[in-house]
């Protein structure tokens, strides 16, 4: 493994770094969008339940804005509980683009990463190319086997770009499509909450005696 990196030369540099910052990301990323962290189970039920009978203080709703993104836009309807549907429909959505923007931090760079890799190894493939085109030029052809093992070697950066940007690329879009479905579901869970939230509002006041 030692001697491909040296076989490639300086333009194996900044692919190793991406690869390590590709790695870094992937696993910053793949941690942080855990469905666990995202969206707690039983955390809708539970809010719906306390909007039912009542039970919201302040205190009780800055606590489950803290607890996470799903808690965060729940809190936002909640907050707008005595407005109309509609407002509470615009709170949502506002919230829930930054909720989004937040989801998505570094994935511009880890797409980038999967654009760049090809790129760099193509060039350290076209830098290993010349070198080996102005030795011929220096000392002649010489040995075929010498030759070719040259092309290999100049190879070796376009091979070693293509490793790390697949699977910077699958990442990509696995963590894209894994945030869409979080937004679909909390979506789902905004609107029931503000289901209950409408109901309780309609329901009559209680009759003094």
């Amino acid at each position: 493994m030692l001697e491909l990196v040296k076989a490639g030369g300086w333009p194996m540099i900044p692919l190793l770094l991406l690869s390590a910052l590709a790695l870094a990301l992937i696993v910053e990323r793949g941690w942080t969008l855990r469905r666990s962290r995202v969206m707690p189970a039983k955390l809708g039920d539970e809010v719906r339940t306390w909007a039912a009978r009542g039970n919201l203080d302040p205190a009780h709703i800055d606590s489950l804005r803290e607890t996470s993104p799903l808690g965060t836009l729940l809190a936002a309807v909640l907050d707008m509980r005595n407005r109309s549907r509609e407002v509470m429909r615009e709170r949502v959505e506002d919230v829930g683009r930054h909720l989004v923007h937040r989801m998505e931090r570094y994935l511009n760079t880890l797409g980038t990463i999967a654009a760049a890799g090809p790129l760099l190894g193509l060039f350290g493939t076209v830098v290993g190319m010349i070198q080996m085109f102005l030795g011929i030029l220096d000392y002649g052809i010489g040995d075929v086997n010498q030759l070719a093992g040259g092309i290999g070697k100049a190879l070796v950066c376009t091979a070693t770009g293509m490793i790390v940007a697949i699977p910077a690329l699958i990442a990509h879009r696995w963590f894209r499509g894994r945030i869409a479905e979080y937004i679909v579901d909390m979506e789902h869970e905004a609107i029931a909450l503000m289901d209950v939230v409408e109901q309780r509002a309609q329901r009559p006041a209680p009759q003094v005696a």
